[in-house]
């Protein structure tokens, strides 16, 4: 069960456009060094797991699973399987939250 911070943090990403969403956007981030961190749906295909799993370990950023169908839904875009969250406070304490080992 992810904590309910989580979720408010991440609606407010997306209110202040800290956030991209979708599969390609997020490679997008990726690959432009823009994401300090990768959150997937727990519904996500064992491929795009697999693809941003690859893509988050050679580029060093964090890749944390989160809770099946509360990803789209906590931004406010039912159906998004990944977010890529840029450079910015909130994606510390989205990181202190869900990855404490790696704050």
């Amino acid at each position: 069960m992810t904590d309910e911070r989580v979720w408010g943090l991440l609606g407010l990403c997306a209110r202040s456009g800290k956030l991209v969403s979708g599969e390609s956007a997020c490679e997008q981030a990726l690959r432009a060094g823009g994401a300090a961190l990768v959150l997937i749906d727990a519904g996500a295909s064992p491929n795009t797991r697999k693809k941003f799993s690859d893509a988050c370990a050679y580029r060093q950023v964090p890749l944390c699973p989160l809770d099946a169908d509360r990803l789209g839904q906590a931004i406010g875009k039912p159906g998004r399987m990944t977010v890529a969250v840029g450079q910015s406070s909130l994606a510390k304490q989205l990181t202190v939250l869900l990855l404490p080992d790696q704050s």
